[in-house]
């Protein structure tokens, strides 16, 4: 893993660039932030044949309407639209359908300021395999309220106590992956909300993918719509399931398996099953006692 503080700009030898932007209720600032995101594209990012994707989240206002004309108006955005909501949903699906060699993903109210995405993608293009900002190193600039900064601290450093990782921010929604990476991770990611991020992160470091992150300047989005509760205790949950996951071999590179072969990941369900028939009054299995977990911790 490597922290810069920029990239020298280089003739990319990958040449195509998706831009991902999930949304989910956003009429009020999809047509703005296209715009702008379109017009910076245009000038800074002339070396890329790139492409600006809206992921509709099952949104219940005008989005999708919205998200339709746009694409309308401009050859080179497109939407989806999903039936479910949720942010690692849309990313899965968008990365996944993608024949780009990078994809990127950016929230949709610009929270992070585009002047680190030229950076953020040449590292991809000549490099790295995923690249993230960060909004906890020196260089980083934020601007938000102390409760959110207690609050994203706690959970990075909750995350490198049980994960044992090594990146700074697993949830700043700035990000991107090559076309190889992509193809090889997503499929082993298991979430479909906001531990997406932290999910892919943890299991690219564990598989010696190399990371690159960029220090950003963020500023809080004062209408974001995480609901900061809930949002913690399925965090902890899913701390807690990945954390089984990798004492089960989800740290090792995936390769595919021949029909007919054993797969060494193969033996953690193995093992869970025989617990599953021996009728034995054991301690239930660590990923079965996650929510009897959460549910004591929300009621301390």
């Amino acid at each position: 893993m490597a922290k810069i503080k920029s990239t020298p700009v280089k003739t990319a030898d990958l040449k195509t660039l998706d831009v991902v932007i999930p949304v989910y209720n956003e009429q009020k600032i999809l047509e703005k932030t296209i715009n702008t995101l379109h017009a910076f594209l245009s000038e800074a990012m002339k070396e890329y044949n790139w492409k600006i994707i809206v992921a509709d989240n099952a949104s219940k206002d005008n989005t999708l309407v919205i998200a339709k004309a746009l694409s309308s108006r401009f050859p080179r955005v497109s939407f989806i639209h999903l039936d479910q909501k949720g942010r690692g949903r849309a990313l899965r699906r968008a990365w996944s359908e993608s024949t780009a060699d990078i994809r990127t993903y950016m929230d949709v109210d610009l929270s992070t300021a585009l002047e680190a995405f030229s950076p953020l993608v040449n590292a991809l293009a000549t490099e790295y395999d995923l690249a993230t900002g960060t909004r906890l190193e020196k260089e980083s600039h934020t601007k938000r309220s102390l409760f959110r900064e207690v609050l994203s601290r706690g959970y990075n450093v909750l995350v490198k106590l049980i994960l044992y990782t090594k990146y700074s921010d697993a949830q700043c929604g700035f990000k991107g992956i090559t076309k190889q990476a992509a193809e090889e991770l997503i499929p082993q990611v298991k979430d479909n909300e906001w531990f997406f991020d932290t999910e892919l992160l943890t299991l690219s470091e564990k598989q010696g993918y190399k990371l690159f992150e960029i220090p950003v300047t963020w500023v809080e989005d004062p209408d974001s719509r995480v609901r900061i509760v809930k949002t913690v205790a399925q965090y902890l949950r899913d701390l807690l399931r990945l954390r089984f996951d990798l004492l089960c071999g989800a740290s090792r590179r995936k390769k595919p398996v021949q029909a007919g072969t054993h797969s060494p990941d193969d033996e953690c369900g193995e093992n869970e099953e025989k617990h599953k028939k021996s009728g034995k009054n054991q301690q239930p299995m660590a990923q079965e006692r996650v929510p009897e977990i959460v549910e004591k911790v929300a009621r301390k």
